[in-house]
Formats: structure tokens, sequence, C-alpha cells
């Protein structure tokens, strides 16, 4: 078993009457990707903040790379990456200027620095751009640049804060893919996300963080197990039939059935797959419901968010208050 690179055990942080962190525990195994996910507000700066010597806990303890974050701060700080949520460059520097200060700041000399800032530059697709003003830069290129400054030092731990937040699709996965590269080479990462498919994609492990504390740690087949197996996804033609399609799916799976009445949707859990979606068709037909469309589908990482929290992942990012962003001001 590997060792952990980041252990976080009860930590707690209160901003006057706001409690950012509630007794948050983790551990992140060498060379393993710890996925955090939960919605703007949940904590999840403020734990980055916190495990990256930048806040003290006011109760609790955390170490990375066998360092204690808040006694070892000084030694730590040149062992671990950290990119935030909003790429940290100088607009009036260009890309290599940028990198080679960073190299500097990290006393690896003039020459050293140079010769770093040029592989990395080759490695995240940035030679072309090396000598423009980052302030020409796209916020791809932006976010590719602030991840490489993170590598100069060729830290062992890297923290990326919500890496690809205002990236289109394109440009998320192109990071998708260095950060994949990254931990084959045996860099230990904890990633914090509101993107499901990220997680899903990156992470060996998940775990979901809501209220300052950790409220599910797993796989994500293993979060997805909590949540049950197989589901019915069903659309009705009409909403006079929502009524009479739950009490048919009711009677097949003995389970709670969800409703949307926006999209006249309908979920049940079920657990004989074809079979039972089979049976529900014909139960549905025999009640005179007319389905519009149905789908037999494994939970996704969204049912986990809804179980574990009471609301869907995407509603809280967008209407959540954003707690760590105003208290890292």
């Amino acid at each position: 078993m590997p060792d952990d690179m980041i252990v976080a055990e009860d930590l707690v942080k209160k901003f006057g009457d706001v409690v950012a962190l509630d007794g948050l525990s983790l551990s992140v195994p060498e060379g393993t990707v710890l996925g955090m996910l939960g919605p703007n507000g949940a904590g999840k700066t403020t734990a980055v903040r916190m495990l990256t010597t930048l806040l003290k806990p006011d109760s609790g303890r955390a170490t990375v790379a066998g360092f204690d974050v808040v006694r070892d701060a000084r030694k730590l700080r040149s062992r671990i990456g950290v990119s935030g949520q909003y790429a940290a460059v100088d607009e009036e520097l260009t890309g290599a200027e940028n990198l080679e200060m960073v190299g500097r700041l990290y006393h690896l000399g003039t020459g050293p620095s140079r010769r770093r800032a040029r592989e990395l530059l080759e490695r995240f697709d940035l030679v072309d751009a090396a000598d423009r003003t980052v302030k020409g830069y796209s916020g791809g290129m932006r976010r590719r640049l602030d991840l490489a400054g993170a590598l100069v030092a060729r830290p062992p731990v890297l923290f990326l804060d919500e890496p690809t937040t205002g990236l289109d699709p394109r440009a998320r996965r192109d990071l998708w893919d260095v950060i994949t590269e990254l931990v084959a080479s045996g860099t230990t990462l904890l990633l914090t996300t509101q993107y499901l498919e990220e997680a899903d994609r990156l992470a060996d492990r998940i775990a979901v963080v809501d209220n300052g504390k950790v409220i599910g740690l797993g796989t994500a087949d293993a979060l997805k197990n909590r949540v049950g197996g197989d589901q019915i996804e069903l659309t009705v033609h009409d909403a006079s039939d929502m009524e009479a399609a739950r009490l048919a799916l009711t009677s097949l799976t003995g389970g709670e059935v969800r409703t949307d009445p926006r999209f006249l949707q309908l979920t049940a859990p079920v657990t004989s797959g074809a079979a039972s979606l089979a049976e529900a068709l014909v139960r549905l037909a025999s009640e005179g419901v007319t389905v519009r469309d149905v789908a037999l589908r494994r939970p996704t990482l969204d049912d986990v968010f809804l179980t574990l929290t009471g609301h869907q992942a995407g509603a809280a990012a967008a209407t959540g208050t954003d707690t760590d962003k105003e208290l890292a001001r």
C-alpha cells in the first residue's frame, strides 16, 4: 500500500459566524488523485488553502508529504505545486518570462530556470506563444501556463483548485490529458471540481464535500453503488400521465419513484435490468400511458450528489453561496 501523501484530520475553520470547514477529514495515497467534489461554498477552496499553508486551521491537523502544514510550512512550500481557480500569471510578461520568474523564486538559478521554462512550454504546447505577452493569451492558454508554473520545481504533490472552470469543452479535455500524464509519472494530486464528468474521469477516489465536511468518500463506482443498481428513466407524453406512470413504476419496483414534472420525467430503481424495463413498458401500456422516451441506465455521480446532499450538483453550483471565494479575498 502506498503511503498517504496528504492527510487531513478534523479540520475546522471559522470566519466570524461562518463555518467554512466543520471537521473535514481525508487522505490521498501517493501517486493517486483525490477529486474533491462539491458546490460553491462547500469548503473546497478553504481546504486547499489550508493544505497549501495559506490558512491556519482553528483546530485539527494536516500533513502533506510528511510535513505539518502549520509547523513545517516553510519546508513544505518547496514540495508542492498549486494552481488556483484563476490563472496566477503576470499579463505584462511573456509566457517564458513567467515560468523563468517562478524558477528563480524557487532558487533554481538563471540557467536551470530558463531550461525548465522551455521544457514546460513544449510540454504544454505553448512554444509558439513563448515570447508573446500573456495578455494576448486565450483562457485555455493561461490555464496551461498557470499549471506549468505549478510544475516548475517538479513537486511531488499538486493541488488544482477547479482548474478547468471557464474553459470550453476542448480546452478542458486537453487539460485532462495533461493531468492524466502527470499522475502517470507519479504525482499525487488533490483536485477540486464542480464538474461531475471531470471527477469521474480523473479521480481514483472522490470526496463529496458539503457544508465544510466530507459526506461521502470512495471510488466513483462505490459511490454510485450506494445509490443503488440500474434505473429506469422515462418521459411521458402528457402531464396527465404522470400519476398513472408513477403508480405503475411503484408497483413494479417497490422503491421510491422520483418525478420531475417540468420535463415529464420519472426515474425508478430496478433490480432486474432489461427484464424490469420490459415489464415496466407492459404495465405502462396497460394503464394507457404513452411513453415518449425511455432508457435503462446506471446511477451517475449526479445521482450520488443528489442522494447525499439533497440537491443536484449543477443546481448547487449555480445557486450556492460562494463562501470560499468570498473568504479568500
